[in-house]
């Protein structure tokens, strides 16, 4: 593994001029960030940072108005040029498809434990700047506003308790305890509030975006009682929430889990882009896990000769030279493995631009679970970021489980993929750089990139490959379960018998997903919320992995990884039937200038 970096830059590539599909898109683009000015926020586009979108259902009608009117002014439109053909594609699959989810009302019911305005209102602020007085001052602003956000949303649910979509209970008792720790006087508001410090140079920025005290002057005293009160305002709001939840929404509540075969097939193509058939998807995936396992089996026998799965990994899980303790130095692990990826990848094996070599990983301000990324500002003065959300009371981590998860988030999967797409301004237009988002196709590059790491060497310890086997068993597992329990399939024999139910599909997890208790019941609740997200993770990779292998078919001696995985980073996120039919030439892709 050689250490090269790419000398490609913007100013050796080809400008594309604009076409009127581009203005479309581009046009859609602006209206969507004038409506959600946390979208702004989350691309660091400035002008709205005190504000939240309408959460209501007016606004829901309005986001439908504008996206029925894009659409018409596509109708007539002739794409100029390969990027034309795909940005039409991809435009008519994905707003189509959340015209049919707003009107089967799903977009008012939104609410899980990951997922949903619930989050969304609170974690925008993880980011938004934090290191002048203004910073903190727009901090206060929206903290200020955070209750007609809450409001808003609210209005929405009892908008779609009326037509009888309402979540299961399981997923608002869950809202409902993380409303109240946001709440509380020791949650994250005030947490926040009480952080502040203006960044002279000698602070560090921590996880949640608030500064530490190491060298931060004092903010000036009324931007300290704003704040305060912002502070206040925003858990009272919270506060509503939880009482809101709990009264009216609750006792209207399903108990069932299950969503069933219409709402799951919906969603399954909005985080898919694609439609399948959901019982030869079933199948494949029990078939997938039982392959996984037993390349596990075999990777046992290295790690310790003639050891079960469960022994190989408590050998790995008891050796010290694998363990971290504490969140510094988990945060400092990560950090160093993926400066490393960016260092030797970059000119190898893939085009990782100058201003996307800066990957900061950070522990989130949370302990709901999770590890997640953040893409960059739209002029990367903001870095793509990743996350770990830590539960309470976990301290001690294991790099053996955890190096294939920095891939994943980071290089080659998250970051290299979402920054390409940012950084390609004189290629794609603005809707297609940071606005379209398919998790099928991003999640499945992530996977597709762990399992690319192994067969480029980084994956030579059998502990670490260990590690990735046991996170592909898990989205394995998850296709199994997701389908399985949401549209009450049958039992594989090797499981068990009869019909799926959430009780059976924990204990399933509980052998497939070798993660915390903590982690687990996060994941748990995750899956029966946010039903078809899930499987988009395996789903994805086998069709990213399906497309590269008939390309080398197709192309035999001439195919070329890297200029596949250029060509395809080059598309941005879309749909998974888009990018078939762009990569195997029914929708031809923008090709390396």
């Amino acid at each position: 593994m050689t250490n090269q970096t790419s000398e490609t830059t913007l100013e050796n590539t080809a400008v594309r001029s604009p076409s009127a599909i581009d203005a479309v898109a581009d046009s859609f683009t602006e209206s969507l960030l004038e409506m959600n000015p946390s979208l702004a926020t989350s691309l660091g586009i400035p002008g709205h940072e005190t504000e939240y979108p309408d959460y209501s259902p007016a606004g829901a009608e309005a986001l439908a108005e504008c996206t029925r009117e894009t659409l018409r002014r596509l109708e007539d439109l002739e794409p100029t040029d390969d990027v034309d053909r795909v940005t039409l594609d991809a435009m008519r699959e994905r707003l189509g498809l959340e015209l049919e989810i707003h009107e089967s009302g799903l977009d008012l019911a939104d609410l899980n434990n990951i997922a949903s305005p619930s989050q969304d209102i609170r974690a925008i602020f993880d980011l938004m700047p934090t290191a002048t007085a203004e910073d903190w001052n727009n901090i206060a602003g929206r903290m200020g506003n955070v209750p007609d956000a809450i409001s808003g949303y609210a209005s929405s649910l009892r908008a779609a308790k009326e037509r009888g979509l309402v979540a299961a209970q399981r997923q608002i008792r869950t809202v409902i305890e993380q409303a109240r720790a946001y709440a509380a006087e020791d949650g994250f508001f005030h947490s926040l509030a009480a952080s502040a410090r203006i960044d002279d140079g000698g602070a560090q920025q921590n996880g949640g975006g608030s500064m530490t005290a190491s060298g931060g002057a004092g903010l000036p005293e009324d931007l300290r009682k704003r704040l305060a009160a912002g502070a206040e305002t925003a858990s009272h709001a919270y506060a509503s929430l939880a009482a809101f939840l709990e009264n009216e929404l609750l006792p209207e509540a399903p108990e069932k889990d299950a969503v069933g075969r219409e709402h799951y097939s919906l969603m399954s193509r909005r985080f898919l882009g694609a439609t399948i058939d959901l019982e030869e998807t079933y199948l494949w995936g029990v078939e997938e896990l039982d392959r996984i396992i037993a390349e596990q089996e075999a990777v046992a026998g290295q790690i310790k000769p003639g050891a079960s799965i469960d022994e190989a990994m408590a050998a790995l899980d008891a050796d010290e030279a694998r363990q971290l303790h504490g969140t510094d130095a988990l945060q400092a692990w990560m950090q160093k493995l993926s400066d490393r990826a960016v260092a030797e990848l970059s000119g190898t094996h893939f085009d990782i631009y100058e201003p996307m070599r800066r990957l900061e990983c950070r522990i989130a301000p949370t302990q709901e679970g999770g590890i997640y990324y953040t893409g960059p500002s739209d002029d990367f003065s903001r870095p793509g970021r990743m996350w770990w959300s830590v539960p309470e009371g976990e301290d001690t981590f294991t790099t053996w489980k955890e190096t294939t998860t920095v891939y994943h988030e980071g290089v080659p999967g998250h970051h290299l993929q979402i920054a390409t797409a940012t950084y390609r301004r004189e290629l794609l237009n603005n809707w297609r750089r940071n606005i379209c988002w398919v998790s099928g196709h991003g999640e499945g590059w992530a996977l597709y990139a762990e399992r690319l790491m192994e067969d480029l060497g980084y994956l030579a310890d059998p502990g670490d490959k260990m590690g990735m086997l046991d996170a592909q068993r898990m989205r394995a597992a998850r296709v199994v379960f997701d389908i399985g329990v949401h549209l009450e399939l049958e039992v594989p024999a090797r499981w068990g018998s009869g019909t799926w139910t959430p009780a059976k599909g924990y204990e399933f997890l509980k052998k497939n997903i070798a993660i915390s208790e903590g982690q687990l019941n996060f994941e748990f609740t995750r899956y029966l919320g946010w039903p078809g997200q899930a499987p988009s993770y395996k789903l994805g990779q086998r069709l990213w992995e399906q497309i590269r292998d008939e390309r080398r078919r197709r192309e035999g001696e001439s195919f070329d990884i890297k200029r596949f995985h250029s060509e395809a980073l080059n598309l941005g996120s879309v749909g998974l039937d888009t990018l078939r039919r762009a990569l195997l030439g029914e929708v031809a892709a923008p090709s390396e200038a």
